[in-house]
């Protein structure tokens, strides 16, 4: 027994001295207030061992006993600086802090003010007894709220931070436990003191793997969130086929991997592409950024995972990049399907223009042609009057089917999105009054002009003479006499209304007012007109990111509002 007992106190012993090693070396390497506490903590542990070898079991003279109180001390200090270390990462209540220092201090203060320490053959005054019992109560006290706290901690986070942290809640219990049991232990040969020797033995190598596991074993506490990481790698790699689908499947394994509250992945531009909430409520304000080629990826993770989970922080590098060469290859493959879905666009919209210019250029082609073949077969048989009156007709036609064309190519124009909008600063009345005078003709004393609020307007002049050559040419056709041609400029938009007194526009037709080919107006059948100037007005106003609508007049008559932004 008593070999036993000696070979597991040496044992252990040897753990404390590394333990103290390892929290030097992780305090060295990442220098933050939580790895200087720990590493104090294990410090005081490896030189209470060590050192504690040196000092014999009846010290005499000043330098002994000196050491002996100083090595006391360091028990004294030991679960303080465990204490510091389990709240370093989210501060404890005032109260707590102030009970946690009264007891620190009593007791240092006590530990160096004890007359005596007596061995243990040596008879126990009764203050000495009081002594040991507040000794216990203090490291108890502290034990309890390492452990509680570390081990509330490490609910909702990752496998390893939270068996990390339970290591280290598990150890500072044992510990506990085994210190009490030494001060009951009168016999070192005992079962007691076996079982005083496995609980040691057993709280530190509980340190050890809270403090720095192997990576074998890490690895195997990793593997949940591994084996998910891996298969929304695999996911993105091969299904995903959309940005968003990308950033949303690798979204949830990235929270799980380190713990995090909320994560989110944006593109090379900074476009949001997904966000997501996690398992853990979020106590730090700044996130985790990590930037690869393509892609940014932000997570916002608990206090503990810089500690803990130090190596899953390192991996969301390789996730990250991976993530950005899946985008990429899903970009790529996006262009290729957008140059594809244009030139069927292209197309369609070719297909469709051959379509309409045939169906709307047959009726004045063909009655050109025919014009043109009685003036050739007939024409020296014709009158002058007749002749005249082909000539006259022949021209209409004409200018009918170039109208026509110039409608035709408007809408091609805009189908295909290819308007470019150029604002630019002119005198809005005296462009009306220019537009007007052209769409008119000899019929411009019929419409009058109202210009109100800024004179000087940026907006594309050519858009404006469009719509509104088209809207006047309408009023005059359809309705009646007076056109007002109404304009209210500020420094947000341009707002014009073209309105008649003419009988409006027919109540079966309101709806379909601004699709192709619809004529407005009760006189339709009776007026000549394609049914597309509407239809090219309001598309030249959305392209400047206005729009057109119809209002009613009252008692009667059309009004036509396009209203166009400035700027």
């Amino acid at each position: 027994m008593h070999d036993l007992v000696t070979a597991l106190n040496i044992l252990t012993s040897v753990l404390f001295v590394v333990l103290a090693v390892v929290g030097v070396r992780r305090w060295r390497r990442s220098r933050d207030q939580a790895a200087l506490w720990i590493a104090l903590s294990f410090l005081c542990l490896g030189v209470i061992v060590s050192v504690g070898r040196l000092v014999p079991s009846h010290p005499d003279g000043f330098g002994e006993k000196t050491l002996q109180r100083l090595l006391i001390e360091l028990l004294v200090l030991f679960p303080y600086l465990v204490y510091r270390f389990a709240t370093a990462f989210v501060p404890p209540s005032r109260r707590l802090q102030r009970m946690v220092a009264t007891l620190t201090v009593g007791l240092s203060i006590w530990t160096f003010a004890l007359p005596t320490f007596p061995a243990a053959d040596e008879p126990r005054p009764p203050g000495f007894y009081l002594y040991i019992v507040a000794f216990l109560v203090h490291w108890a006290v502290l034990s309890i709220v390492v452990t509680v706290r570390l081990s509330r901690a490490g609910r909702g986070q990752p496998s390893v931070s939270r068996k990390r942290m339970r290591m280290l809640a598990f150890g500072a219990a044992a510990l506990t436990v085994a210190l009490i049991g030494a001060a009951f232990a009168t016999d070192k040969d005992s079962g007691v003191a076996l079982a005083v020797q496995i609980l040691s033995l057993a709280a530190a190598c509980a340190f050890l793997l809270g403090l720095e596991p192997p990576q074998m074993v890490r690895s195997s506490w990793r593997q949940p969130e591994t084996q998910r990481l891996q298969e929304a790698i695999r996911g993105l790699m091969t299904l995903a086929t959309t940005r968003a689908e990308v950033a949303q499947r690798v979204l949830g394994p990235v929270a799980g991997l380190v713990g995090a509250s909320e994560a989110a992945i944006y593109d090379g531009e900074g476009r949001l592409l997904a966000r997501q909430a996690g398992p853990v409520v979020n106590t730090n304000a700044e996130p985790v950024q990590v930037e690869e080629p393509g892609v940014l990826l932000k997570v916002w993770t608990s206090p503990y995972a810089p500690f803990f989970g130090e190596d899953e922080l390192r991996n969301l590098q390789t996730v990250a990049a991976l993530t950005g060469i899946a985008l990429d290859r899903v970009r790529l493959f996006e262009q290729e399907h957008q140059s594809r879905v244009a030139l069927e666009r292209a197309n369609e919209l070719m297909t469709n223009f051959v379509a309409l210019a045939a169906h709307e250029l047959r009726t004045p082609v063909t009655t050109v042609y025919g014009f043109v073949q009685t003036l050739n077969r007939l024409g020296d048989r014709l009158d002058r009057q007749r002749q005249d009156e082909l000539r006259l007709a022949l021209e209409q036609q004409t200018q009918r089917m170039a109208s026509l064309v110039e409608q035709l190519l408007d809408l091609s124009r805009l189908d295909a999105e290819a308007v470019e909008v150029r604002p630019q600063r002119f005198d809005l009345r005296l462009r009306l009054h220019e537009v007007v005078e052209l769409a008119a003709g000899t019929r411009v004393t019929d419409v009058r002009v109202e210009v109100t609020g800024a004179r000087t307007v940026s907006v594309d002049p050519s858009i404006v003479d469009h719509i509104v050559t088209n809207l006047v040419t309408n009023a005059l056709r359809y309705g009646q006499a007076p056109v007002r041609v109404i304009a209210v400029a500020d420094d947000d938009q341009v707002r014009i209304a073209v309105e008649d007194a003419g009988p409006g526009v027919a109540k079966e037709i309101e709806e379909t007012l601004f699709e192709r080919f619809t004529r407005a107006g009760v006189a339709r059948d009776r007026v000549a007109g394609t049914g597309l100037g509407l239809a090219i007005a309001r598309a030249y106003a959305r392209a400047h990111r206005g729009d057109l609508r119809y209002e009613p007049c009252q008692p009667t008559g059309a009004r036509f509002v396009v209203e166009l932004p400035t700027g």
